[in-house]
């Protein structure tokens, strides 16, 4: 009994091991290594890239121009997230309703969404 369930969670994590692989490949090593290269300085030329430690980090928080790029990012973050959640929730409640058309609004709304799935399945085809 106790093999049966270890062979399937073998099968089970080999089952998620392209998923995960994919994952890690595409965003937690790119993440990792930018991170890792922010204590160098930039290679320019054949001068190779050399350890500065925290030093790029103190020259970005002395510069106006980078709390000025984080202001206005934080501002429109306050005002697109909560905006688009609205419109959005305000959208579907209004296609809930019993109204004429509203099998085509619902269509309307998730084509879009479903376009590009049935793109890649012909590719795939």
């Amino acid at each position: 009994m106790r093999n049966a369930s270890s062979i399937r969670a073998v099968h089970a994590w080999l089952m998620v091991l392209p998923a995960m692989a994919v994952l890690v490949g595409f965003t937690h090593w790119p993440a990792v290594a930018t991170l890792v290269d922010s204590f160098f300085s930039t290679p320019k030329g054949g001068r190779e890239a050399v350890w500065v430690g925290v030093e790029n980090y103190q020259v970005m928080a002395d510069d106006p121009v980078f709390w000025k790029a984080v202001r206005n990012n934080l501002l429109f973050a306050a005002a697109t997230i909560p905006c688009s959640i609205g419109l959005a929730l305000a959208m579907a409640l209004w296609v809930n309703e019993r109204i004429a058309g509203r099998a085509f609004l619902r269509m309307a709304y998730f084509t879009p969404t479903v376009l590009p799935m049935i793109a890649v399945a012909n590719i795939w085809l």
